[in-house]
Formats: structure tokens, sequence, C-alpha cells
């Protein structure tokens, strides 16, 4: 796997992810003016940056899948820590944050991730490779995950409204986690070789290229600064969260879109991880991380809403409405017939494509 830095130099992918750190320090809990918000949205988009470069000299390292998992679990968690902080200062308003948030991610990774590293792979190779034992146990995953944690509530009956009661919020919590913890040591483990990236001709490919792995010391040191970069990313993209709040009211745009920007910051490094892979031709790497990412946004995030409702106030709001329904329903049996051949074409790339921007499309306009 190539470990160039690209935009950043060398010194600059040091450099933003601790100069990042520090503006967030010097920020945090603050008004922010105008010049400042925009210092700190550089910041941010620089630590993005400076986060995928760190993450491919880890992935380089420890090899497939496991370096998609480093990406999407540090992500992830961190994205669970933003949320639970969101929430616990939001107040009532923040009541369906969790779900807008984690909803967002899976059309995010599903639709919007999916659909550019299909057209990418499709457009550079003719179509677009990838393994489809992996590709369909993850998916079944994420559709099982989205259904128990976010459409079940709208229906169960103990509570009014799309909320679950106390145990059937434990319930989905510990088998939430359960099934992530499974689908973790199916991918690095028991079934690693589903998960690798394949050729054309359906050829397993254990290595991304013939470059001599970084060293032990270097990797150490891209792990904490993909950690220090990823902290960044989400402690100023809270930063400037009443900054796009404010917009969204300004702009008269529903409370629940904030969940869809908030969701958009958190996962653009995967999003710029997964366009690379796929401009290599390792369009499975990509599509580990997209639905990777789909499955700890709901394996993670469920179990810790679960044990933060004890102390926050105010109703859980996890169910969807029927707009959303449908839209992860055609997602589900689209994504399906996606991966089913094991290849794919511009088509699909486009409809995945399709879909997110009419994700986009009604959060904005519902």
């Amino acid at each position: 796997m190539a470990t160039k830095p690209g935009i950043l130099t060398t010194a600059g992918t040091t450099a933003v992810p601790l100069l990042a750190l520090v503006v967030l320090a010097l920020t945090w809990g603050r008004d922010l003016p105008g010049v400042m918000v925009a210092v700190v949205a550089l910041c941010l988009a620089g630590a993005v940056l400076a986060a995928v470069h760190h993450a491919e000299v880890v992935a380089h390292r420890v090899g497939e899948p496991f370096g998609s998992l480093v990406l999407a679990l540090a992500v992830t968690l961190i994205e669970v820590a933003l949320i639970v902080t969101l929430m616990a200062d939001g107040g009532p308003k923040s009541s369906s944050l969790a779900r807008d948030t984690v909803f967002a991610a899976v059309m995010i990774t599903c639709n919007g991730i999916v659909g550019l590293s299909l057209l990418v792979g499709a457009w550079r190779n003719g179509v677009a490779a990838f393994n489809t034992e992996g590709t369909v146990a993850a998916l079944s995953t994420v559709a099982t995950l989205a259904t128990l944690s976010l459409v079940l509530p709208t229906f169960t009956t103990s509570k009014p409204g799309p909320e679950f009661s106390t145990a059937q919020l434990a319930f989905a919590a510990v088998v939430s986690f359960a099934l992530y913890l499974l689908f973790v040591a199916m991918q690095t483990i028991r079934h690693r070789d589903y998960f690798l990236p394949v050729t054309r001709d359906g050829e397993v490919l254990d290595e991304d290229d013939h470059a001599h792995p970084p060293s032990n010391r270097e990797t150490g040191i891209s792990l904490a600064l993909l950690l220090v970069a990823l902290i960044a990313v989400v402690g100023n993209a809270k930063g400037i969260s009443p900054t796009i709040e404010s917009g969204v009211d300004a702009a008269g745009l529903p409370q629940s879109f904030v969940g869809v920007v908030i969701a958009l910051l958190v996962l653009l490094p995967e999003t710029l991880a997964a366009y690379r892979s796929a401009r290599r031709d390792r369009v499975q790497i990509s599509l580990n991380l997209a639905h990777g990412s789909a499955i700890a946004s709901i394996g993670l995030t469920i179990p810790a809403i679960a044990i933060a409702s004890i102390w926050l106030e105010g109703p859980l709001l996890l169910g969807l409405g029927a707009t959303h329904m449908v839209l992860l329903a055609l997602t589900v049996v689209v994504s399906a017939l996606t991966v089913l051949p094991g290849r794919a074409t511009l088509l699909q790339g486009g409809v995945h494509l399709v879909l997110f921007a009419g994700f986009v499309f009604l959060a904005i306009s519902p």
C-alpha cells in the first residue's frame, strides 16, 4: 500500500494534527467569531488529510483487513463520544441526535462511500471487483443492526412514540455489541481471506504492493498521530457545531439535518481513504471501510447511548420515520443486488450515489 503523504508534506502530516489539537484546546467551550470558525474548519480539513495518511501507514504495517478496521474503529469510538457529549449539552432538542447521526452514517457509508468507490473503481478498470463472501456478510450485518436498532422502535408498544423501553434498549445494546464483536472476529481471524482485495479474475491479493512495510517505530508514531488527528477532527467538529446549528436554523432546515452534517464531517477520513483505495483498484478495502464503519457506528453507538441514558434526561428517540425506512429498505435491496455478483459497473455506483443524493435532499426538504 502506498504511504505517500499526498496533499500534505511529510512534515505536515506530523505538524497539522498537533496544531489542530492546540487549536481545539484553545477554542474548546467558547463562542467562536467568524474568523476563528474558518481557522477551526481549516484545521479540521488538515487533520482529515493527516488522519488518512497515518491510517494508510498503519494499514500497510498490519495488513488488511486490520488496516480498515483500525480507521473505522478509531473514528467510530470518537464519534460515539461526540454524540454523547452533544446529547448531554443539547437538552430536549437532542433527543433524536443519536438516531439522526447513526442513520446518516449508514446512508453515507452504504450509499455515498460505496457508490463513490464503485464509480471510481469501474471508471478506471471497466468493472470494480470485490469479494462476494465478505461483502455479503458485512451487508447482512448492517441490515440486521439497522433494523433492530432503528426500525423496531417505531413499532414497539411498550412506550409511546419511536422509543424503546428500558428492557428493549438493553436487549438492543447487548445484541448490537455482540454482533459487532462476532463480525470483527470473522473479519480478522476466522475468515480474513473474505475481506482481502481481489483481481478482476477473482484472485485474492494478500499484499497491496511490493513496498517494504514501515518499521514498528514509524507505525507507532503514525498510530499515535492518527488518534491525535481523529480527536482533533471530532473535537473541532463539535467546536463549530453551534455555527452549524445556527446555520441550519437560519436556513429553515430541519433540526435533524445537524446529525447529517456531523456524520459527514466525522466520516471524511474514511471517505477519502476509500476513494484512494478505489483509485488503486482495491475496491474491497473501500467496501471494508464503508460497511465496517456502518457496523461500528450502530454496534458501538447503541450500547454507549444505552449506558448514557442512565443519566441523560429526556426521551431517547431511535425509531425512524416512514420516509427513512423506505430509504433504508431500498438501500438494503439495492446493496444486495450490487454485491452478489462480486463485480460492479458504473451503473451500480451511480445508483448508490443517487440514493445518497436522495437522502441528502430529503434531509433538507423532508
